[in-house]
């Protein structure tokens, strides 16, 4: 089994905290969809033999596609791929894009998941983030989606976020809660270089992040969702029963994937990573000529160690050391086994698995680097 990724790089505007690969420039949207479907006839063979249980368009903004140049994208892959019966066909989505025809059309061509970007529910925390979006478009989009037929609905949250308290937040996560969205990915406010909030923080417009608030919304976010039968399976994703995302869990287990369209990323399932160039200009460019358009390498023992560690620690299926021990050399084994030791009492052992104990899940990323090796 195996997973496909479209990367659509365009976007409406400049969110104030985003430095993904994307451009407001989409004059070229026709020729990037069409060289899209070129590549995966190019690299159809990445995957040969492979059943394909997960569709994943992403960005970007995946929504400012009409409906027929998705439609187009997915009769390619199910032309060139074993698409299983009940495949997860998800598409990310801002509020603003989905009105009522559009998720009809998307329904109806086969999009089965929505992830949508609702990031708040407050006008005062969108307009912080510079989203083209607003409340009264983050609660009808939902809305109108469950009255269209879509039952698999995510949401993305954004807590830490400057001037909001720990009350907004509150409301913010109630509100999913109440609007019976079955899955919740929520995210701490980070600051990237080049980005604009990187900018005002750095001018004394804005305050900084304050760590301990993110940490106390992390846990607020933790009780609220787990209380009310969400489950959260990964530090940054809760769903209910049988609504856990199919396709970023089989990036946690190590699944292959095919990448495709500007800085998409691809992965054998064992130690050959690929990445296509991040420029939508040079990219169409090589697509045209029937080039590839990706740089590749070979991940060394340690790199696949450091990767199998730092993802296993954040989801609930932990990592393994019986097969840590099968899969690497003995010096692994042997700097694993001793690490364990300076985290023994904030992880939890079961049959050879390992977990972090759930109240530590907002340290995993700080206690998996003490795993690594250097």
């Amino acid at each position: 089994m195996a997973g496909i990724y479209i990367h659509i790089p365009y976007c409406k505007q400049k969110c104030s905290y985003c430095n993904f690969h994307f451009s407001t420039q989409i004059s070229s949207k026709k020729e990037m969809v069409e060289a899209m479907k070129k590549e995966i006839v190019l690299r159809k063979n990445e995957l040969e033999n492979e059943k394909i249980e997960t569709i994943y368009f992403g960005g970007g903004t995946p929504s400012l596609l009409d409906y027929k140049e998705i439609q187009s994208i997915l009769e390619i892959i199910k032309l060139e791929f074993e698409v299983e019966k009940n495949a997860e066909i998800t598409l990310e989505a801002n509020p603003d894009d989905l009105g009522i025809d559009f998720l009809n059309h998307l329904h109806i061509i086969g999009i089965n998941r929505l992830s949508i970007g609702i990031q708040s529910f407050f006008d005062e925390d969108l307009q912080l983030m510079n989203r083209a979006h607003n409340s009264n478009q983050a609660e009808k989009c939902i809305l109108d989606a469950q009255k269209v037929g879509f039952k698999n609905i995510s949401i993305d949250l954004i807590y830490g976020i400057q001037h909001s308290s720990n009350e907004k937040w509150i409301q913010n996560v109630q509100k999913a809660i109440d609007l019976q969205v079955p899955h919740v990915s929520s995210y701490a406010l980070t600051i990237e270089e080049k980005t604009e909030l990187h900018h005002k923080i750095k001018t004394n417009q804005l305050p900084n992040i304050d760590d301990e608030k993110q940490v106390e919304q992390f846990h607020i976010l933790q009780k609220l969702l787990t209380e009310n039968n969400y489950h959260h399976y990964e530090i940054s994703n809760f769903g209910k029963k049988d609504f856990y995302s199919k396709h970023n869990t089989s990036y946690w287990k190590g699944k292959k994937y095919l990448g495709i369209g500007p800085s998409a990323h691809s992965f054998d399932g064992d130690k050959i990573r690929k990445w296509n160039i991040a420029n939508n200009y040079k990219y169409l460019k090589k697509i045209n000529a029937n080039e590839n358009a990706f740089s590749q390498e070979i991940l060394t023992e340690k790199e696949q160690y450091n990767e199998y560690i730092m993802i296993g620690l954040r989801t609930e299926f932990g990592i393994n050391s019986n097969y840590i021990q099968e899969k690497y050399s003995s010096e692994t084994y042997s700097h694993f086994t001793k690490s364990i030791q300076k985290h023994f009492d904030s992880l939890v052992f079961n049959q050879g698995s390992i977990t972090i104990k759930r109240e530590f899940w907002f340290l995993s990323d700080g206690i998996a680097s003490d795993f690594f090796i250097i």
